[in-house]
């Protein structure tokens, strides 16, 4: 899964995928003017820096040089002077997390620190997803969630479980928060969080569990439902194991769900993507029996992959709801793997292919979920403060289908009262055609943290945003999208979009079971 997002989703991948060992400039000799002393007084400052649960400062280093260079990679550029702080932290025997942070010098500094989320199941820094936010002025930082050097390192350690579900972020925020005391002389005016899949998990943890680490937050297609949506992955995989689909039969597919849901569509997206995924059973035998027409090598053993698919994986025996299923439109290959997680509960010797849907998932789900699950519904202590937050999910996206954010954004609304209270500090766009990095719809959505700085700065809430569709040589087109509940409208008198009420809820709630409650 992927990282953060800024500006767009081809960021989005950059982040998840840069990777290698990075040089840079010489350290300068240098001093640039800034609060809080000379140059060498202030790097002394970080290397002195008290490590929040134990740990220690590894490097300290100043670069001029405006371009990093990454083997296999193009060179980043246009970097400003800064400062980075690599440390590691140990709060527990069992727990290393690694932190780096990135600080420009004066004046291009913002004012501002970003943290930057992570993808996958982290395990190393990516230098590409500090050096956006630096060349846009923020003291940014990130860290490798504590799953260094691959995900194994969770096999049975629950200080691993503690540091990815949410102890590392929080403890790389408030290393950051003194790193920038120490280099500046002053703490950050403003602190965001900015980070998509994983780095959505982290998004939401932050609001949840440590309210005053960030007065923003973007968590974009958020894997917030973390052990439920791995189960998803599970259910997908074994039915793929005993019926694979080629890529001809995948497409026939999709194309069936885009003919089939074109009617529900504004012009530019009938029969391309679908914009709004929640349908229901009848569709779902729509598409198909048209997917069958549309591909004769299609059998009864794949109809029956596909209805088990888009219903998604219920417990053996209670019928309990894990998580929602395959979204129409959707890519049937991005959708499993990712079987890590049952790893670490169950141990290596288990075959994926035998842990069943009954005992074994209550099994996990109870080991995993409170960790790992950003579930709680009540922001209030974030929305006390002026904490403000925006969600966004994409609509063909099978890696992190949007079923659990939409019940997560209902079941605010509920907690606080109804909708319109919690739209005062919590809004959720459902963007059309967006998958899990691009897609066949807005494959650049709107900048989300631009639109957070400014609802949580300026005062202005985000209400219609404008994202973009672009492919090298094909069409390109930009809509407008708005928070959940609306919708976006084609007026064919005036070939003008528009905002329109769009439906509440239509997904079924992951049984509480399997959402169990946070524990520290």
């Amino acid at each position: 899964m992927l990282a953060s997002y800024f500006p767009d989703m081809l960021k989005m991948i950059a982040v998840a995928c840069v990777a290698g060992v990075v040089t840079a400039g010489m350290v300068s000799a240098q001093e640039p003017a800034a609060p809080g002393g000379g140059l060498e007084e202030r790097l002394a400052r970080l290397r002195s820096l008290e490590m929040p649960g134990g740990g220690t400062v590894t490097s300290v280093e100043h670069f001029d040089s405006a371009t990093m260079e990454i083997p296999g990679k193009p060179p980043i550029t246009n970097l400003p002077p800064r400062t980075v702080v690599k440390a590691e932290l140990r709060p527990a025997e069992g727990s290393h997390i690694q932190v780096e942070i990135w600080l420009p010098d004066e004046p291009k500094w913002n004012g501002r620190l970003l943290g930057v989320g992570n993808g996958g199941a982290a395990g190393r820094i990516n230098p590409g997803s500090l050096a956006w936010p630096t060349q846009g002025g923020y003291a940014a930082a990130t860290t490798d969630m504590g799953t260094a050097p691959n995900s194994d390192s969770g096999v049975g350690n629950r200080e691993v479980w503690r540091d990815f579900g949410y102890r590392a972020t929080h403890l790389m925020t408030v290393l950051a928060k003194d790193a920038v005391r120490a280099y500046y002389g002053r703490g950050p005016e403003y602190s965001y969080f900015n980070g998509g899949s994983t780095g959505g998990q982290q998004a939401m943890q932050e609001a949840q569990r440590y309210p005053e680490d960030y007065d923003g937050i973007v968590a974009n297609i958020p894997a917030h439902c973390r052990a439920p949506l791995h189960a998803y992955f599970l259910w997908n995989d074994q039915i793929f194991a005993k019926c694979p689909f080629t890529k001809e039969q995948e497409a026939a597919v999709i194309a069936a769900a885009n003919e089939y849901l074109a009617a529900r569509e504004v012009p530019v997206a009938a029969g391309k993507f679908v914009s709004d995924p929640r349908w229901d059973a009848r569709d779902q035998e729509a598409v198909i029996a048209l997917a069958l027409k549309k591909d004769a090598t299609l059998t009864p053993a794949h109809a029956e992959a596909l209805r088990k698919l888009f219903a998604g994986p219920v417990q053996e025996g209670t019928g309990a709801r894990i998580f929602g299923g395959l979204p129409p439109g959707s890519s049937l290959e991005s959708s499993h793997g990712h079987l890590y997680l049952f790893k670490w509960v169950f141990g290596p010797e288990k075959k994926l292919a035998d842990i069943n849907f009954g005992a074994d998932i209550d099994t996990y789900s109870a080991a995993l979920g409170p960790w790992l699950n950003a579930e709680n519904d009540d922001l209030s202590a974030f929305a006390k403060r002026g904490g403000k937050m925006i969600m966004m999910a994409g609509s063909v996206d099978s890696v992190v289908p949007c079923w659990a954010s939409i019940d997560y954004y209902e079941r605010v609304a509920t907690r606080e009262g109804g909708l319109e209270k919690a739209q005062e500090f919590l809004r959720f766009y459902l963007i059309p055609g967006m998958a899990h990095g691009g897609g066949p719809g807005m494959n650049k959505p709107p900048d989300m943290l631009a639109a957070v700085r400014a609802w949580r700065e300026k005062g202005v809430a985000p209400y219609e945003l404008i994202g973009r569709h672009a492919a090298n040589g094909g069409e390109e087109w930009s809509m407008p999208v708005y928070p959940y509940p609306k919708k976006t409208a084609w007026d064919a008198a005036t070939s003008t979009y528009k905002a329109v009420d769009g439906p509440r809820g239509g997904v079924e709630p992951v049984a509480e079971k399997f959402r169990p409650a946070a524990t520290e």
